[in-house]
């Protein structure tokens, strides 16, 4: 069949909204109809290198490129077509994407670990996780990879059934796209990482769509104080609408108004999100955190940075946890339909996060708009054409 997605077909060039091929699903797979897709800064780490490497540089160390690809990895949409053996799933189920795909039966996932799934690992490499062949083909017949083996900026996809998590039928697909991605990912960091609990004192460093994520995992695992940092003052603002109850515009700022409100003390934790983690970042984080505290990186680096400077003897000394994460360390078969339900019962804000939808043509215009700082999330909404 033929589709329509978001396509780059190099590291540094701008998305290409085109027409391609689509072949129907095999064995373990299934072909979904994409409702939304949420603007990740994933994805714009792919387009900027930060997360990728050119055509011209792959072939030059003999390895496969991973352009061209379909973006997008946070998505929902509605299945229309099952492959042999799908038995979990069929025709009309509600989906939401995950970029962490989930074998089930690793050494990580019979551990309660799906986060580091073995085959979740894999989801850069280009071709299906199933056979490693390609469903996803340009328009003059070239092999099309798809973003995390999900492509959610497309209108039509083909995914493994370890990608995908079934949602009930009644909730909004618009604001679920965000459990693909965004809220794991923040939440678990306060949850997971951070071990937030009830009467903590909590920084979240950069407060887009993930750390927006964090601050409500925050709230609701019930932090107490909740300093939200962050230079652009609309989201500084936005910030105490989903549990924030400070905000700061630099670390320094945070830092005295942190002093001030805990008597010397500092953060239990320190969560940071920004849209890419600086090798300066991370002590700046650390001195906000408290002795015994725990400071959590939870947003992307550069390939290339390959070492960072901490105060080491402060470190070790003051029994400070230095951790990472990815998914925010959750399992997606079991927490994107736990944040469901606490969507559901009015705990979870996810329609307030969605700043704008844009139309799948408009997505470079989505893009300008995240590096400008000025939407919490974007979200392309397929319904608008």
């Amino acid at each position: 069949m033929r589709s329509r997605a978001a396509i780059l077909h190099d590291m540094g060039q701008q998305w290409s909204v085109e027409d391609f091929e689509l072949d129907p699903p095999k064995a373990g797979e299934v072909l979904v109809e994409m409702a939304a897709a949420g603007l990740c800064h994933s994805d714009e780490h792919i387009r900027n290198g930060d997360m990728s490497a050119s055509n011209e540089v792959m072939a030059a160390y003999g390895l496969p490129s991973m352009f061209p690809l379909i973006g997008g990895h946070e998505g929902a949409g509605v299945v229309l077509e099952t492959g042999e053996d799908v038995i979990d799933f069929a025709p009309g189920d509600h989906v939401v994407t995950s970029f962490v795909a989930v074998c089930g039966r690793c050494r990580w996932c019979n551990s309660g670990m799906e986060y580091i799934c073995d085959m979740g690992a894999q989801v850069m490499v280009p071709g299906m996780p199933t056979d490693g062949t390609f469903r996803h083909h340009t328009a003059d017949g070239r092999q099309l990879g798809h973003l995390s083996k999900v492509g959610a900026f497309s209108k039509h996809t083909v995914v493994s059934t370890d990608s995908i998590i079934k949602i009930p039928q009644h909730l909004p697909l618009l604001p679920m796209a965000l459990l693909s991605c965004g809220i794991p990912t923040g939440y678990g960091s306060a949850e997971n990482r951070a071990r937030v609990r009830t009467g903590d004192t909590v920084v979240v460093i950069g407060v887009g769509g993930i750390g927006t994520g964090a601050l409500q995992g925050a709230r609701i695992n019930g932090a107490a104080q909740i300093i939200a940092v962050d230079p652009v003052e609309f989201k500084q603002k936005s910030a105490l609408k989903f549990g924030a109850t400070h905000s700061a515009a630099t670390t320094d700022e945070a830092g005295d108004l942190l002093s001030e409100l805990t008597a010397g003390v500092m953060a239990d934790c320190v969560i940071l999100s920004p849209s890419l983690i600086t090798k300066h970042d991370v002590q700046a984080a650390l001195s906000l955190t408290r002795k015994g505290g725990t400071c959590v990186l939870t947003g992307m680096t550069k390939q290339t940075t390959g070492s960072i400077a901490i105060n080491l003897q402060e470190f070790i000394l003051w029994n400070k946890n230095l951790v990472g994460t990815v998914f925010g360390s959750c399992n997606p078969r079991v927490d994107i339909p736990r944040f469901a339900r606490l969507y559901e019962a009015g705990l979870l804000q996810l329609d307030e996060m969605i700043t704008r939808r844009y139309r799948l043509d408009d997505i470079n215009d989505g893009y300008h708009d995240q590096r400008n700082g000025e939407i919490i999330r974007g979200v392309i909404d397929f319904s608008l054409g």
